[in-house]
């Protein structure tokens, strides 16, 4: 976890103030359920409010190249898997899949794996929690219309007379 923790150091590029059009071309290698799932998942940690939510901004989208393109094989597979155990869990305590879910339904199903006792399950959510966090505060909408981000901060005034 360390090490890919790590690597993110060094994103690629197109994570830089990424848009949802660089995005739109990928073909994820998550399955149909599992990418529904993700969405669920991003749209339940970032809701739409105020400001747009995760979706509006195509976190998910974010998300499964993300994954797909910067994490080793082991993450992905267990991100995999724990979106697989996420929707079951919520089929068996809820009787519909976890994206059927209402808002709060989701936000327990969630936070039973944030505080659960198995690692994996822990680790997660706590991923995907600071990958939809970095991936919706690093869109171009929210950093330059919410963040007022600017490339070139400040503005250079060359000629100004100094008092000495």
């Amino acid at each position: 976890m360390m090490l890919a923790s790590g690597a993110l150091i060094a994103l690629p590029a197109w994570a830089d103030e990424w848009r949802l059009a660089d995005l739109i071309r990928h073909n994820s290698s998550f399955s149909p359920e599992g990418q529904e799932v993700l969405t669920s998942v991003a749209d339940t940690i970032i809701p739409p409010g105020e400001t747009p939510g995760a979706l509006t901004v195509g976190v998910d989208k974010f998300l499964q190249k993300l994954f797909d393109d910067c994490y080793e094989k082991e993450i992905q597979d267990n991100i995999k898997k724990q979106l697989d155990a996420l929707n079951a869990k919520a089929q068996k305590e809820k009787g519909k899949p976890f994206a059927s879910c209402d808002q709060k339904q989701r936000e327990e199903l969630l936070m039973n794996f944030a505080d659960s006792s198995e690692k994996e399950e822990k680790d997660f959510f706590d991923l995907m929690k600071s990958e939809t966090i970095r991936g919706f505060n690093t869109s171009r909408e929210v950093m330059t219309n919410y963040l007022n981000y600017k490339v070139a901060p400040g503005h250079y005034y060359g000629c100004v007379d100094i008092n000495t």
